[in-house]
């Protein structure tokens, strides 16, 4: 296991990484627009197909639905790429951090190359083929954060974990006030002395978490609706919005796992 001061080291550059969201870049100021407006020129059957999605996120917290994926087969492929013995997730969150920022890297890239082709695609045939690409990025986004979620030894399995992935999603979309809302609510989960919360209470904020995420992904959506020209603007909006995605999953998965080892650590120590 690494040393705290490692630990320390790795903190502080996902630190660093929280104060850089405090910018706001084009797509963010465009996501501004007023959301009565977007109504207005947002087709009525996109926007049904984003209710749908809506809809799928509450489901999946629930069950993991249709999105869940298979845990063995992601250990099973943790387990080739760092020739170590997996069986457990408990085996994976032993890993050093440098193998899980090696496995969350590749995983980031292929799921960036992935979207951008995605995108492309389904953005050829402009408003017609938009709604197939709806579905196939949200499930894009849902399996990344899972796969990145057992790369730090996380069950997607557990309601919890879910909630959490969400909450991920709902981070890569937000805001400078609720980026800092939202790190404020998962800092949370880093501190082992506090008990008290149970389900309900990081479940209150989930209708919040969902029309944050469909007002973002609507206006994103608009620029595809244009015929060939929409392969661009699909492309380069799939892509960022998994990098973006990911992103946020990496470092605040990382963060938790950084703080379960220092844990560990103290716990040794006291032993």
């Amino acid at each position: 296991m690494e040393t705290k001061e490692q630990l320390s080291s790795y903190l502080l550059e996902i630190e660093k990484w929280e104060k850089d969201q405090k910018g706001l870049f084009f797509w963010e100021k465009l996501g501004r627009l007023p959301f009565k407006l977007l109504d207005k020129i947002t087709p009525k059957f996109i926007q049904e197909k984003i209710g749908v999605l809506v809809n799928e996120l509450g489901s999946y917290i629930q069950t993991g639905g249709k999105y869940l994926i298979s845990k063995q087969a992601m250990l099973k492929k943790i387990e080739k790429k760092t020739s170590v013995p997996i069986e457990t997730l408990e085996d994976v969150g032993n890993l050093p951090i440098e193998s899980m920022i090696s496995l969350s890297t590749n995983l980031q890239s292929n799921r960036a190359k992935f979207a951008t082709v995605q995108g492309a695609s389904t953005g050829f045939g402009g408003l017609f083929t938009l709604a197939i690409d709806i579905p196939v990025i949200l499930g894009t986004a849902l399996k990344t954060l899972q796969e990145i979620a057992i790369i730090h030894g996380y069950d997607p399995n557990d309601k919890e974990e879910r909630v959490f992935i969400v909450k991920c999603l709902q981070f890569a979309s937000a805001d400078i006030v609720g980026k800092e809302a939202i790190l404020k609510e998962l800092s949370m989960k880093n501190d082992k002395n506090d008990k008290s919360q149970d389900m309900i209470s990081q479940l209150k904020g989930w209708q919040e978490v969902f029309f944050t995420y469909r007002d973002h992904f609507g206006w994103k959506k608009l620029f595809q609706m244009v015929p060939i020209a929409g392969m661009i603007f699909g492309a380069i909006a799939n892509k960022g919005m998994i990098e973006d995605v990911s992103e946020a999953g990496i470092m605040l998965y990382r963060k938790r796992r950084i703080y379960d080892k220092m844990h560990q650590l103290d716990e040794a120590i006291y032993e």
